[in-house]
């Protein structure tokens, strides 16, 4: 084998295991945004003397971002490795990451509201 292709194996290689990297650090994300699904919509409304079902709702949001990180986390992992088996790359499309941001930027607008009401 050439060493300009042993490069080129060598680099594809890497860029795999960047892209197990990067899957391992959707399923974090989404294991961080399930543990705030719990604290604010049982441990919050537990502890306190507020109404729960806000609380419950925005906990309900959270579990929902985090159905919606290993969702796209495993999407972004397929695509990346069937890009890689053809040599293509697969860019970070613009409108995912604007749902992403925007579903979670509600969710911490919804946080930062219910901190401040109750």
């Amino acid at each position: 084998m050439s060493e300009q292709r042993a490069d080129v194996v060598d680099a594809t290689r890497r860029t795999r295991l960047a892209n197990e990297r990067t899957f391992l650090a959707w399923l974090r994300t989404a294991l961080t945004a399930v543990a705030v699904a719990i604290g604010a919509g049982k441990i919050v409304p537990g502890v306190t003397d507020v109404a729960h079902w806000p609380f419950e709702l925005l906990g309900a949001g959270f579990a929902a971002l985090a159905v919606a990180f290993v969702v796209y986390g495993v999407r972004r992992f397929v695509h990346v490795e069937q890009s890689l088996a053809v040599g293509e790359f697969a860019p970070l499309r613009p409108r995912d990451a604007w749902f992403l941001a925007a579903f979670s930027g509600v969710l911490g607008v919804a946080t930062l509201g219910f901190i401040f009401i109750h």
